[in-house]
């Protein structure tokens, strides 16, 4: 993590606003496959999101139609409660049917799903066909030759967790990645905003003016806010050099988790209704406020 007061370009800035929707997140790096341990069981409330179009017929239990999830694109829908192993499994019952025209994914979407989610997975590049399938893509290969519905894995932290969120993106064979986030209150103190870079470039954050943060992909930081405020600067680096991307307030009122995602997605959530897009990287703004907790 680079230190404090960088110099922002001056060139460049956009200024754009984007809509907020519901949703916070601290995420949860995997260390150790907890599958190939004695696994507790935990109960927590679930929210299921989807990185990308709509999923349909989403399941914690095989062939269970009557308790059927729909993942929204980035935005929450009712949490789900689960009682089960830390490994949680999610299955797809409608045989991958849905009312949302899927698109093929773009380059951009497709160059998150290199980027290493666990320590197993991070000791080979995306290019080792031989080694490809570790930790828990390996798990879910495994797991799916006795059930095909079985379509993602997700790691849950600990017992002590009341709430997590689970964002699904699309991987090979009609399957999908857990990104895993611990919406536990603890991690993120109230009225304070999270910071998270989950595009594939690193990004350089200045908030209220003062605090200045270079992220690299997946880490993030937490900026407090100034007047229920917080104002931020956005940077990305590209071929080595730093690009200003726009500037904008996000709103936090004193009782709500907040948190901003920043990614590249060409996905149809981020286009305008004449098809153009938001700019180089895309944000998410993502509030959990008193009533959704």
């Amino acid at each position: 993590m680079a230190a404090n007061s960088k110099s922002f370009p001056s060139a460049g800035c956009l200024r754009k606003r984007f809509n907020v929707s519901c949703l916070h997140a601290c995420f949860v790096i995997l260390a150790a496959p907890l599958w190939a341990q004695q696994e507790p069981s935990v109960s927590m409330k679930i929210d299921v999101v989807a990185w990308g179009d709509e999923i349909s017929g989403l399941s914690f239990k095989s062939a269970d139609k009557q308790s059927t999830i729909t993942a929204h694109s980035f935005r929450y829908s009712a949490p789900v409660a689960y009682s089960g192993p830390l490994l949680m499994e999610i299955y797809r019952n409608d045989g991958g049917k849905s009312d949302i025209k899927q698109e093929p994914l773009s380059d951009d979407d497709k160059g998150h799903q290199i980027i290493p989610l666990t320590e197993a997975d991070a000791e080979t590049g995306p290019d080792d066909k031989t080694k490809a399938k570790q930790g828990l893509a390996l798990e879910l290969e495994n797991r799916r030759k006795k059930n095909p519905s079985l379509v993602a894995l997700a790691s849950l932290p600990g017992s002590s967790c009341p709430r997590a969120t689970v964002l699904l993106a699309p991987a090979d064979g009609g399957t999908f990645t857990a990104y895993v986030i611990d919406d536990d209150p603890s991690k993120l103190p109230l009225g304070q905003l999270r910071v998270h870079n989950l595009s594939p470039y690193e990004i350089l954050v200045r908030c209220n003016g003062t605090q200045s943060k270079e992220l690299k992909t997946r880490e993030s930081f937490i900026a407090s806010s100034n007047r229920q405020q917080v104002v931020y600067e956005l940077a990305y680096k590209l071929e080595e050099k730093w690009k200003m991307q726009e500037n904008n307030i996000i709103p936090i009122g004193p009782n709500e988790q907040a948190q901003m995602i920043v990614l590249k997605s060409k996905n149809r959530y981020f286009l305008s209704t004449d098809g153009a897009g938001t700019g180089f990287l895309q944000i998410v703004t993502l509030l959990r406020g008193p009533t959704a907790r």
